[in-house]
């Protein structure tokens, strides 16, 4: 089964911590990514920009619309992810309970199962 595990981030949280807390956070996930590549369940992981840098796409009279900055606004934005294929849920969340970023008031894990995927449903 195939679960994306998003991870929320609130710049304001990120901010208050130390360089000591904030490198803690990038070696804990370090040790996540090394610990799924050894168990075989990671399918991919990705950081993402600051939502600032997007670009938000509609289209309007068959022409398209840019515009900059995030969809929503909100203080929380999605940071990034890790795709996984696991057994099932209870071991998806046994997974994501390892992040660091778990231990943090304010930034938010958030474990969902892949449903539909290269044009095929998941069991």
């Amino acid at each position: 089964m195939k679960f994306l595990i998003s991870l929320h981030i609130n710049p304001a949280v990120l901010d208050a911590l130390t360089d000591e807390e904030k490198s803690a956070i990038g070696n804990g996930h370090g040790r996540f990514i090394e610990g799924l590549k050894k168990s075989g369940e990671l399918i991919t992981t990705q950081a993402l920009v600051d939502p600032s840098q997007a670009a938000v796409v509609s289209v309007r009279n068959g022409q398209p619309v840019v515009t900059d900055g995030p969809f929503l606004e909100s203080k929380e934005y999605l940071g990034g992810f890790y795709l996984i294929d696991c057994e099932n849920k209870e071991r998806a969340i046994e997974l994501a309970s390892q992040i660091p970023d778990t231990t943090i008031e304010g930034l938010g894990v958030e474990v969902r199962q892949v449903m539909f995927a290269d044009g095929q449903l998941e069991a």
